[in-house]
């Protein structure tokens, strides 16, 4: 099966599996230590597993839960329940044990492929009996099921920030397309190799990474989590030509010791930026340093991850802009649900062969998701330029309303990254008697730093103004994130005092 630029694939992923299988590439190293993959290999592995989940009695487009960090065991695992049309339910580790709970129950998962270093938080998640756990390498075996492109593929929980968490569905057809968008935004081929420090219970980790290896023919480097201190020592072992990493990475390897060789500034043709808004001097400090270009993107869980990218080099990249669309469309709408003009805010919607299938169980979510005509809310405020970039001015369930003015936290968040011992920052509402709402916000800074809460208040006074200023910065250690390393803002005023 070849790749096409104008069309997304067609079939299953175990159609492309399948193809994959035909050549002798390498599918997946392990610059840990763990033991490669041939494209060939990892076929047959999943043949085998998918049969044996067959063997087992698991329906068709069941929920198999997979508890599994990155290793090559949660590779075999995934490919193995996708191939045999069971519904990959991936579960985020660090997402706690109600959490973890919530998702087996709400999935109706039977059956899981439980990590080792996984079976303590499955215990404490799980009542005895109530989930099997699976033997990855498991010999019995039945018959497949039949596919189609239609049929369910992958079941991913958002992070619940504002709620119980909703369980995204996406088909074959539309979790290959998130790979597809990704390979053509990059010019994705089969000698592109992908480092991959992000989990793949995360939708970047998985879709971007390991379904844009599968529909170019490339390969991956799984490393089981991102550390600053290897990162670049794990790229040159790998050979890597590209990564995906997520703004808070970019702004820790900045602001560590280490640096690539040469040989590895020459290999890697990019860095690809998503998740959230990667502040501008951060993005120019690191190209500067390192000699990385970084190519801003923006997705979604229910949209198999990319929607946005900014062009490779030479192409011209907008910084501050997660860039124009490619393989769906992205529209800008009022709040009467019709396409503003160039440079009007409104809310960011997408349509195209990526977007999800539904909200698991959750009609009313699902229906409120999508407008008549099938866009996607996205929940993200923007504006398109004349030369179709888009630039992302807030979230709607972010702004921070101050007197009856909306302010994106985003701007005190790019105020706060201009100081070079800033590490981390999230601007967020507390409530307030006199403005309704005032502005706070929360950093992290380098170690040895003398930086202070009211220098951190005159500096984004100085660079937005005192009303949007916050009226203070709280300094920790760390700030929380999700799975995918994007910080959670929401949660940061339930971890700290108002003043």
């Amino acid at each position: 099966m070849i790749l096409s630029a104008d069309s997304p694939p067609q079939g299953t992923v175990r159609d492309w599996l399948n193809a994959r299988a035909e050549t002798d590439g390498t599918a997946f190293v392990f610059p840990v230590g763990e033991e490669a993959l041939t494209w060939q290999e990892l076929h047959q592995h999943a043949v085998r597993i998918a049969t044996h989940l067959t063997a087992q009695g698991i329906a068709k487009g069941d929920s198999v839960a997979l508890m599994q960090p990155n290793c090559r065991d949660g590779v075999l695992a995934l490919y193995g329940v996708l191939y045999g049309g069971f519904r990959a339910t991936m579960i985020n580790l660090i997402a706690g044990a109600d959490a973890i709970a919530y998702a087996l129950d709400h999935s109706e998962a039977r059956h899981a492929f439980v990590h080792e270093d996984a079976h303590a938080i499955f215990q404490q998640a799980t009542k005895p009996g109530q989930v099997a756990c699976l033997d990855i390498n498991g010999a019995d075996s039945a018959p497949l099921f039949d596919l189609d492109a239609t049929d369910q593929a992958l079941l991913m929980y958002t992070s619940g920030t504002t709620g119980r968490p909703k369980g995204v569905v996406h088909t074959h057809a539309s979790l290959l397309a998130g790979g597809w968008t990704t390979a053509i935004a990059h010019a994705l081929s089969p000698s592109d190799c992908g480092l991959c420090v992000l989990p793949i219970y995360h939708i970047n980790g998985l879709c971007v990474t390991l379904m844009g290896a599968l529909v170019s023919g490339g390969s991956v480097a799984m490393c089981p989590k991102f550390s600053a201190s290897q990162f670049w020592g794990h790229a040159g072992i790998a050979k890597a030509t590209w990564f995906s990493v997520v703004p808070t990475i970019i702004s820790h390897l900045l602001h560590g010791e280490t640096n690539p060789d040469q040989a590895t500034r020459t290999t890697l043709r990019f860095g690809r930026s998503a998740s959230s808004a990667l502040a501008p001097d951060v993005q120019t400090a690191f190209e500067s340093r390192f000699g990385v270009p970084i190519v801003e993107t923006m997705g979604l869980t229910e949209t198999a991850a990319q929607i946005l990218s900014n062009p490779l080099p030479p192409g011209v990249r907008k910084i501050g802009s997660p860039g124009m669309a490619y393989g769906n469309e992205v529209c800008i709408l009022a709040e009467d649900l019709t396409p503003t003009a160039a440079d009007q805010e409104g809310e960011i919607c997408v349509r195209g062969p990526n977007v999800m299938l539904e909200y698991l169980k959750n009609p009313e979510a699902t229906a409120s998701t999508f407008t008549p005509d099938g866009w996607l809310r996205t929940g993200d405020l923007g504006r398109k330029d004349t030369d179709g970039y888009l630039f992302v001015t807030g979230r709607l369930k972010e702004l921070i309303i101050k007197g009856g003015e909306n302010i994106a936290p985003r701007e005190i968040d790019e105020a706060l990254y201009s100081h070079s011992d800033v590490i981390e920052a999230a601007a967020f509402a507390r409530p307030c008697k006199s403005y309704g709402e005032r502005v706070e916000a929360a950093v992290k800074i380098k170690d040895g730093s003398t930086l202070t809460n009211a220098e951190l208040i005159a500096l984004c006074a100085q660079k937005i103004g005192a009303f949007k200023a916050p009226d203070i910065v709280h300094i920790l250690d760390d700030l929380p994130k999700g799975p995918s390393g994007k910080i959670q803002r929401l949660k940061i005023a339930e971890l700290t005092s108002p003043v």
